[in-house]
């Protein structure tokens, strides 16, 4: 099923995962504070749990509360790529659960320049789980036909939308060495 966004966005609020357009890829999401749904996205992409997930936004105050305090200047490392296709392992805050972290320190974060995944997070008014739309291992789905097929009455649908062009993942860098991880 195709979700508008004020669809997705309250279906996230109600617990649930959806499909949605990133800038590279298709990715499932949810809102990183539900247990239930966070575990229900490792289970479906049949996932190790301690693989860690990353979180997108729209904006930094979203993103805020799962990151620990950190320099200014890594931070404005970070700010500098933002909004873009750049994700920053940073140090995790209290708030973080293992299913968000993968039982590390750190958590996984981007302000995303897509217009689907902004609007989804503004809609929300909180950052969102994004990890890519497949199975563990898999290539990822390329189209909202395939992922419906794949993944059915487990996720509420498809959100509308396009995907942004980029030819690979986003760029992983991490934000206490700045080395480049993919």
């Amino acid at each position: 099923m195709l979700l508008s966004c004020d669809a997705a966005a309250r279906a996230i609020e109600a617990g649930r995962i959806i499909a949605y357009p990133t800038e590279a890829i298709y990715g499932l999401g949810c809102n990183p504070d539900n247990q239930t749904a966070l575990q229900g996205v490792v289970d479906l992409k049949a996932r190790a749990s301690n693989k860690g997930l990353i979180l997108v936004a729209s904006q930094w105050s979203q993103l805020e509360p799962f990151v620990q305090p950190t320099d200014q200047s890594v931070l404005d490392t970070a700010m500098s790529s933002w909004p873009g296709p750049v994700t920053w392992i940073m140090p995790a805050s209290d708030r973080c659960t293992a299913l968000l972290t993968g039982s590390r320190d750190t958590i996984a974060v981007r302000i995303s320049d897509h217009p689907v995944v902004r609007q989804l997070c503004d809609l929300c008014g909180y950052a969102i789980v994004s990890t890519s739309a497949n199975m563990s291992g898999e290539q990822p789905l390329e189209d909202a036909t395939a992922i419906q097929n794949a993944f059915g009455e487990k996720i509420a649908g498809v959100v509308e939308g396009e995907l942004g062009g980029l030819q690979s993942a986003t760029s992983i860098f991490d934000a206490r060495t700045g080395a480049q991880l993919r």
